[in-house]
């Protein structure tokens, strides 16, 4: 097995997404059971443009605060 790095991960991320439309985190979580790897062990496996993307779709889905936006 390959060794993983950021980008290696985002791209894994990236592709599980593109092969089946689903939250980021659930692709996150999905390429780490595909991979046998802990969640708690990954956080220096997520780059900061999946970092921005996983926190996008969290304020949006209002599983956290985000900054202010007006509705559309």
């Amino acid at each position: 097995m390959e060794v993983l790095t950021k980008k290696r991960f985002a791209k894994l991320v990236e592709e599980k997404i593109k092969d089946k439309p689903m939250p980021y985190i659930d692709a996150v979580c999905d390429v780490c059971h595909d991979r046998e790897l802990d969640t708690a062990d990954i956080g220096n496996l997520i780059s900061p443009i999946l970092k921005e993307k996983i926190k996008a779709e969290a304020v949006e889905l209002n599983m956290m605060k985000g900054g202010a936006s007006l509705p559309i």
